[in-house]
């Protein structure tokens, strides 16, 4: 049966990498230098440097596994480690780092935890150091977020010895705050992973129920007095401990109760008195203290505090840590205490605000923490309400002094101003009565209790009226501003290295509620988005060149082609508001600017402007003096731009200078009447963000402030692709005022909670008791083969049993099939217990019977285009469960390894859902438009009518199809259908001997059909019932027979009555296929607007809608305006989408009658490649913005299917990979084909790992930050790649990949150098990353790694998944061995690649790119000892091949001296010898991000001796052939 995964252990693990900067100042080649013990070791450390390190060389003596894995190593000493964190692992007192960040990246690469740590750790002996050097180790891998758990599942014993001791740690001597800050970095990150159970089961007890033996009696009356039931349940818990500890066991004295407690009030005593000296604490007295006075702030402690900040949010933002530590919270009075701080109101406590004031939100979120139901806006209300008529009442009773406030109406007391004011006339004493002792809101004994500001502020937080999420989000503007923009806690620059928290939500597994999730996909989308309009912004400002001039206005000297100057900016209308709001209900401004200074390509660009564009107005206002250097160094961006202020706005129409619409798609100009605009002036008509301009407004008349309007003089544009982010904004914040959006069998499911497999088919009702496959199957034996567990009955339609079954097969499903998670096709049953009674042989009676009917399908017509289109895929059993799951209601999940047949199995599913369940429409949703293409594709090759089909978005020109699948294609060919139809109509009117007119139109037709064709056939088959007995009765009197008389075959044979029965219903269906269209098309002949043709088409008559998920986004709105409607939602490609670009397609139609339509929803990808790209580095490690919406389900351990056959690659590179997926085996095929079965010609092995040494004395460089290049990888790659075309291998079957787009750039340098001035060599079918590259495939990929000094982004195992599977025939990994064998997370696929020798391998006897050798023959091996050589041995090729052919540009670079092929020498592209380092000439122009198209997508043009390797074993005549076809 089909093994669904996810129901048992959870086997996900999380892995993105950490990327770290380079420090440039530290050059390569320098002399390596031992490092002293304790020594920081620059960020640009040398492999050679790290080899003679001390740390390393103690590596290789104890733990370290590289070299030679059979020398013995010496005992575990206690000492060595105890040595190793005093003397490299502990920091200097009051630095605002924890560690010394490269000692533990040094130890943590040689495997110091996995190999001496953990293997030698007991819970009873190991030392503190011990412990901490593990934690340390731990937090390690999680900044570098790879897998952290891993190495402790061996021993769940003993790891959960080591938790214990963690636990325990502080009562063991006290920690200093480095350690502490250490110890809560590892508490953060214990609670990040509560999907793993060795994790979950010891750090939840943290946070459980027992915890409130430690609220203070006042909190805990009021929290038990709230819910009843917890009443009960703290009752029988009490009995439960009394009953295994004892009557006289006090719980409150338990660690896990006293825990948190404990934390918090260690991180208030460090907040109140060691953030700064001691003179500025609190002693009795309130003082109120001169923030600007404090000369010292201890940055170490500020950390701590953040860091313990992001604990507390982490807690409460997850349902099952909330629950019960949310009153702990409270009873302490954390956040009132964090906003009396004088951290709070310090310039260093920036971050810390912000954090201390996402813990308020959190602990006040709009949610029922008992039930986990989201409260609406009137029941949160209303809460609030009955809480202060509670507190008037008492007031009013118990006060006297407060009888003003408990008369006030509430509005006038909920605010902190009125309340702090009515409050002021109680004596400190009264006050402490109140709160103390009447509202028991804290504990007497609680240090603050004497504070009049603390109990104020008490009572404020407790009583004021907060803002509702949705008044918050809708209050804030849509686009950025400066004060985000260069906000570095909200929105941090590409070098965070993990090391601090930031003040962001993070994308956990678990969301509170709906409302909790959009609010942080809106919160991280907008942050993202602000990040990359910022970098356009500081590239786009500098090439302006802006100055003051004498009169002292700005002028600009400079261009940009992304960013214009303003000639005229004015305010058009401000309209008043909406009822209900402050903010105006719209504002417009018009802007006029020229474009007389650009050329003809820019501007087209600038002309191209069109309604919804989003554009941003800047302020530029250089200071009258430049900069001095000092200045220039302490200067943020904005002053170093001089920028003042940013805001966005929205293109409503575009005018040239007569004043044209201009790019009108609203219908005011007709396509006949429009003209090129005129003139050099153009006119923008804009919208403003109203929430923006409304604050903007108001700081001018409160502040005084100056009017950002008057001053915008550049207008900047961004690349439409790139420009999408407010539709989806605006997507979030509509979702955020809509009631209940997800259907009621996901909701559960897709928060988190609840039984994984509540979404999976058989726990839904209304499933489909019988499916029919169609085309699924091939014959009768693959059927039995997809059901090996069960007897399958083949019946006939009358019930008994057929002996010659033939396809399409209808499948009743039996009742295991429906109720068990597991009883899928394909899925091995247990094998049977060694005590069972029952014989084998006899083990077949047990197998339940499955009804299987074979029935054969009407006679489709006559004609060949009425014949359907058959599958010819052999589904494999697994493939068959993932079908059957698909087309039943619910969620199903299915992970694609690569070359698995995702695609193939995703069409199958599409084609039978549309046979089983003809009225419901499927919306299919892709990352990308080559997937949704490649899709689309597919599908047009099954069984599913062409006018059923409509493709979305702007990919569709990209479509290898003839037909025009887009909405005005369809609606073109719906209308030239109509016109074949009808003239079949009047074909068959003739034929009949009726008037020609009734083909006039579809309602005539409509009516012929009803008067002359239905009524004759029912005539006819009357007419049959009589006359069974003559065979050539339905031949003479079937009515239609002159219209069916230009059919290619006799429709009748007069042999057989029910042969030709048979037929004629064949002809009758063609007939009523006819019609039916011809009914369908009636609509675009009633509706003559081409919008509402289309429109219909989308609505009402396609079946199956594709679009890519940000066309989703984008057109959410206008999909709910039109009342676009859908049952089925199949996404491919669903781990490399965003998580709320996955839940936006959810959403396209409004709900009926109070509940959602969608009835199932189909995820197809594979968690193990790479996750969505996310640009800001914060953004993707702090807040896994990065995980997709697939991957969370997976972690949560919902079921899903993993396919688990290949047919890509040779089954020895699948190994390479492989070892990722739980049984991924080979399909026949690539096991018996002969293609993969020769080897490689000129290769010795069909896979191999090149160690690449350093190369003119460099290994990796790094010209800027993260652009890392290899001169000596990148040589050796366009070395064999020339080798290989020498050969004759097809340029358009290799592609050349690596990890790292500065050396892409470089390889590309050198290939315009070597190969593209040669046509016998030209560039290879791609040049790019492996990144950029998932999806893809080719026959020979030669990969480059680059990096020499630390692993990189490949410890990211996904990415490394990636690289090994991308190739079908031959893969070639250049890198340096010594680096890459030693990394912990990439061992099972180097472990095998180093079987092999870590030289390159070739066969000289071998000249032609055909071999008869066997893969696994290795012929005569020559070891590639160098670079160099590689190079010679590729020139002695060409001289051999080439030595009667000169080409003409071979000549003229001759006579230059130089030798063509050499390439000892770099050569440019004028044939004179070049000396300069290979930073590539893309790179240094337009800062590294040309790109050469001619060498990204070339593909030369297949000659004769470039026909596909399919036919690799067909042998030339001979050699001189060969040469004669590759000149």
């Amino acid at each position: 049966m089909t093994r669904v995964y996810g129901t048992g252990a959870y086997d996900f693990k999380r892995h993105h990498v950490a990327e770290y900067p380079v420090d440039l100042s530290h050059q390569l080649g320098d002399k390596p230098v031992e490092a002293k013990p304790g020594a920081a070791l620059p960020s640009s450390i040398t492999l050679s440097e790290i080899q003679l390190d001390q740390l390393t060389m103690i590596a290789a003596a104890n733990w370290s596994r590289v070299g030679d894995a059979k020398e013995k190593k010496p005992a575990f000493e206690p000492e060595l480690v105890k040595r190793i964190y005093e003397t490299e692992l502990r920091v200097k007192e009051g630095q605002r780092k924890t560690v010394p960040l490269q000692r533990v990246m040094i130890l943590e690469v040689s495997q110091y935890l996995e190999n001496y740590l953990f293997p030698n750790f007991d819970a009873e002996t190991a030392t503190f150091e011990h412990v901490m050097s593990m934690i340390l180790m731990v937090n390690e891998k999680f900044r570098e977020n790879v897998a952290a758990w891993v190495c402790f599942y061996d021993r769940k014993d003993a790891f959960k010895g080591f938790l214990g001791r963690v636990l325990r740690l502080k009562s063991e001597r006290e920690l200093s705050i480095a350690e502490k800050t250490n110890y809560l970095v590892f508490m953060i990150n214990a609670f990040q992973s509560l999907e793993d159970e060795i994790v979950s089961e010891t750090v939840l007890r943290l946070a459980s129920f027992q915890s409130w033996h430690s609220l203070s009696y006042g909190r805990f009356q009021m929290e038990l007095g709230l819910n009843s039931d917890l009443i009960k349940k703290w009752r029988r818990m009490v009995k439960r401990e009394a009953a295994k500890h004892g009557e006289s066991f006090d719980p409150s004295t338990a660690l896990e109760v006293q825990f948190l407690r404990n934390l918090i009030e260690e991180f208030l005593e460090i907040l109140d008195s060691k953030v700064l000296p001691p003179n500025h604490g609190v002693n009795g007295e309130v003082q109120l203290l001169d923030v600007n006075g404090m000369e010292h702030v201890d940055d170490a402690c500020v950390l701590y505090c953040e860091r313990f900040v992001e604990f507390l949010i982490d807690l409460l933002s997850q349902l099952p840590t909330r629950r019960y530590s949310r009153p702990l919270v409270a009873d302490v009075a954390v956040v009132p205490k964090c906003h009396l701080s004088a951290l709070y109101r310090h310039e260093k406590g920036k971050l810390f605000t912000q954090l201390v004031d996402l813990l308020q939100f959190y602990e006040g979120f709009e949610i029922n923490d008992n039930v986990g139901k989201q409260l609406t806006d009137d029941e949160v209300l209303q809460c609030h309400y009955d809480r202060v008529q509670s507190f008037q009442l008492l007031a009013f009773k118990k006060i006297p002094k407060l009888k003003e406030l408990a008369l006030a109406n509430i509005g006038s007391i909920d605010n902190r101003n009125d309340l702090t004011k009515r409050l002021s006339v109680l004596s400190p004493e009264e006050l402490k009565d109140l709160v103390c002792s009447k509202l028991k809101l804290i504990s007497n004994n609680d240090p603050w209790s004497s504070r009049v500001d603390f109990l104020t502020e008490v009572m404020v937080s407790f009583f004021k009226r907060q803002q509702s999420q949705k008044e918050k989000i809708n209050a804030l503007p849509l686009y950025p501003n400066e004060l985000i923009m260069w906000d570095e806690s909200l929105v941090p620059s590409i070098n965070y290295s993990g090391e601090g928290c930031l003040a962001l939500p993070k994308l956990n597994l678990q969301f509170l509620t709906l409302h909790d999730y959009l609010l942080r996909n809106f919160d991280l989308f907008r942050l993202e988005s602000t990040y990359e309009i910022r970098e356009d912004i500081q590239e786009a400002v500098p090439h302006l060149n802006a100055c003051i001039n004498n009169e002292g206005e700005t002028v600009f000297r400079g261009w940009s082609r992304m960013a214009v100057p303003i000639k005229e900016f004015k305010m058009s209308e401000v309209k008043q508001p909406n009822i209900g709001e402050v903010k105006p209900a719209a504002v417009t401004a018009e802007i006029t600017f020229s474009i007389s200074s650009y050329k003809a390509q820019v501007r087209s660009e600038w002309n191209a402007l069109k309604e919804h564009d989003v554009l941003f107005l800047l302020s530029i206002r250089p200071s009258f003096e430049p900069l001095s250097a000092e200045e220039g160094a302490k200067a943020s961006v904005p002053q170093k731009l001089g920028l003042q202020y940013v805001r966005g706005c929205e293109i409503i129409e575009v005018r040239d200078e007569e004043g044209t619409l201009m790019n009108d798609f609203t219908g005011r100009i007709k396509r006949d009447e429009w003209k090129p605009p005129k003139g050099e002036l153009r006119t923008l008509t804009v919208a403003l963000d109203t929430a923006q301009y409304y604050m903007d407004v108001s700081n001018t008349a409160a502040k005084g402030a100056e009017d950002v309007y008057g001053t915008f003089n550049i207008l900047m544009r961004r690349k439409p692709k790139e420009n999408n982010f407010k539709a989806i904004l605006e997507s979030i914040r509509d979702l955020m005022n809509e009631y209940c959006i997800v259907p009621d069998w996901l909701h559960k499911t897709f928060l988190g909670y609840g039984n994984p497999s509540a979404a999976q088919w058989t726990n839904m009702p209304d499933l489909l008791e019988t499916v029919d496959f169609k085309d699924t199957f091939l014959d009768a034996e693959h059927l039995r083969e997809c059901f090996p567990d069960y007897q399958v009955f083949f019946a006939s339609p009358d019930g008994t049993e057929n002996m010659d079954p033939t396809p399409p097969f209808r499948v009743r499903l039996p009742k295991t099939v429906k109720s068990s998670t597991n009883a899928l096709p394909g899925n091995k049953k247990a094998k049977m217990s060694s005590m069972s009674d029952v014989p084998i042989e006899d083990s077949d009676m047990e197998k339940e019977k499955f009804v299987v009917e074979a029935y054969t399908p009407p006679d489709p017509g006559p004609y060949p285009q009425d014949q359907p289109r058959q599958n010819s895929v052999r589904f494999t059993p697994t493939q068959v469960g993932a079908i059957l799951s698909g087309i039943q209601p619910g969620l199903t999940m299915v992970v694609g390894p690569p070359g698995t047949g995702k695609t193939d199995t995703a069409v199958q599913i599409l084609n039978v859902l549309y046979h089983n369940c003809p009225s419901q429409r499927t919306l299919i949703i892709t990352h990308s438009n080559q997937a949704l293409n490649d899709l689309f594709e597919k599908i047009m090759q099954r069984d599913v009518p062409a006018r059923y089909l409509l493709r979305l978005g702007q990919g569709e020109q990209e479509l290898a199809t003839d037909l025009d699948f887009s909405r005005q294609g369809r609606v073109n060919a719906m209308l030239v259908r109509r016109l074949e139809l009808l003239s079949d109509v009047e074909r068959l009117a003739r034929s009949l001997q009726l008037p020609e007119d009734v083909g006039y139109t579809c309602e005539t037709a409509g009516y012929f059909w009803l008067l002359h064709v239905y009524s004759r056939w029912e005539q006819f088959l009357a007419a049959c019932n009589k006359n069974k007995n003559k065979q050539s009765f339905v031949k003479d009197r079937f009515p239609f027979k002159e219209f069916f008389s230009d059919s290619p075959k006799p429709v009748f044979t007069g042999e057989s009555f029910e042969k030709d029965m048979r037929a004629a219903k064949g002809c009758f269906r063609h007939l009523k296929t006819v019609f039916q269209e011809l009914e369908e098309c009636r609509a675009f002949e009633l509706l003559k607007s081409t919008a509402d043709r289309a429109n219909y088409l989308m609505t009402k008559q396609a079946k199956i809608v594709a679009m890519t998920c940000t066309h989703a986004a984008l057109k959410r709105k206008d999909f709910l305006q039109l009342g676009f409607k859908y049952d089925n939602l199949l996404m491919e490609e669903s781990a490399q989408i965003l998580e709320i670009e996955t839940f936006i397609p959810m959403l396209l139609q409004r709900q009926e009658d109070g509940y959602a339509r969608l009835k199932r929803c189909i995820l197809i990808g594979d968690h193990h490649q790479l996750p969505p790209v996310v640009k800001n580095m914060a953004f993707q490690k702090y807040s896994h913005m990065d995980q997709s919406l697939f991957t969370r389900f997976v972690r949560l351990g919902i079921p899903y299917i993993e396919l688990n056959a290949q047919g890509r690659a040779r089954p020895s590179i699948a190994q390479l990979y492989n070892w990722r997926y739980r049984e991924l085996g080979d399909l026949p095929c690539v096991k018996q084909d002969v293609i993969f079965n020769k080897a490689n010609s000129g290769f010795c092995f069909e896979y191999q790992l090149v160690d690449v040494p350093d190369y003119h004395d460099r290994g990796e460089s790094a010209p800027s930050p993260w652009f890392y290049q290899n001169e000596g990888e990148a040589e050796y790659v366009v070395s064999v790649y020339i080798y290989m075309r020498l050969l004759g291998y097809p340029a358009n079957k290799i592609s050349i990949l690596t990890t790292y787009n500065g050396q892409k750039l470089l390889i590309r340098d050198v290939i315009n150098r070597r190969c593209a001035p040669y046509d016998f060599i030209g560039p290879p079918s791609k040049v790019t990353t492996v990144d950029k590259f998932q999806g893809q495939q080719n026959d020979f990929i030669l990969l480059s790694l680059v990096r020499t000094r630390f692993v990189g982004h490949l410890r990211d195992v996904r990415r490394l998944i990636v690289a090994m599977s991308r190739a079908r025939l031959g893969l070639y990994v250049f890198c340096r061995r010594s680096l890459f064998e030693q990394c912990y997370e990439l061992q099972p696929t180097f472990q095998l690649l180093l079987q092999r020798p870590d030289r390159l391998a070739l066969n000289f006897n071998e000249t032609t790119p055909h071999t008869e050798r066997h893969v696994e023959e290795t012929g005569p091996v020559h070891l590639v000892s160098s670079v160099d050589e590689m190079i010679s041995i590729y020139q002695q090729l060409y001289a051999v091949k080439f030595h009667q052919y000169v080409a003409p540009s071979i000549q003229q670079t001759s006579m230059s001296g130089q030798d063509p092929m050499d390439a000892d020498v770099p050569v440019s592209a004028d044939g004179v010898p070049d000396d300069t380092p290979h930073v590539s000439n893309s790179e240094l122009e337009d800062n590294g991000r040309k790109v050469d198209s001619s060498v990204e997508n070339h593909s030369n043009g297949v000659t004769e001796m470039e026909t596909s390797l399919d036919n690799a074993h067909v042998v030339p005549e001979s050699n001189s052939d060969q040469v004669r076809m590759e000149e």
